[in-house]
């Protein structure tokens, strides 16, 4: 089944359409809400609630962009939704307070880590620089966008984006040296 077949079907009401749907896309979605939040239950718990919008939303996706981005979206909203219900957004500046917190050298992306120790790595941040550092290099949020979602200034989403990558490098090299 087609892509526009499957929402088709699922805007029909297709319990079996909808199970392909939620299968499509469930694990990539449940990656996604993970790198926002530590606790697996509160991943799933933002996956389901957000899964629910996306049904609920369907009529209003226009077939004009990727339908996975569309996707993505809402589940990247929900999970932060669930951030701030689990985990207050506290953006963190105490952490950079001892000199040998910051990162020396440049980063690089030559490491032997697979991608569940970068997801290990990344959960050890402070939730506002995770927060901050997933929407702007892997979702590709701008600091403008950032600021509007999590209600902070521009200056500050720079601030904990930078903060974020130099904490990442330090344990990164931490990580691969020993």
């Amino acid at each position: 089944m087609t892509e526009p077949d499957l929402i088709a079907a699922c805007l029909r009401g297709e319990p079996r359409a909808q199970r392909q749907l939620y299968n499509q896309f469930a694990g990539l979605m449940l990656t996604v809400c993970r790198r926002y939040l530590k606790r697996p239950e509160d991943a799933e718990e933002a996956l389901l609630l957000g899964f629910a919008k996306v049904f609920r939303a369907l009529p209003t996706f226009r077939q004009e962009g990727s339908f996975a981005g569309w996707v993505r979206r809402i589940m990247v909203n929900e999970a932060l939704m669930e951030l701030r219900r689990r985990e207050p957004l506290h953006l963190s500046f105490e952490d950079f307070a001892q000199p040998e917190n910051l990162a020396t050298t440049p980063a690089t992306a030559d490491t032997q880590l697979q991608a569940e120790e970068l997801l290990a790595l990344l959960q050890t941040l402070p939730t506002g620089y995770r927060t901050v550092f997933n929407l702007y290099a892997l979702e590709g949020y701008s600091h403008p966008e950032i600021a509007e979602l999590l209600g902070i200034s521009e200056g500050t989403s720079k601030s904990q984006l930078s903060k974020a990558r130099a904490m990442l490098q330090r344990r990164l090299q931490l990580a691969t040296s020993s």
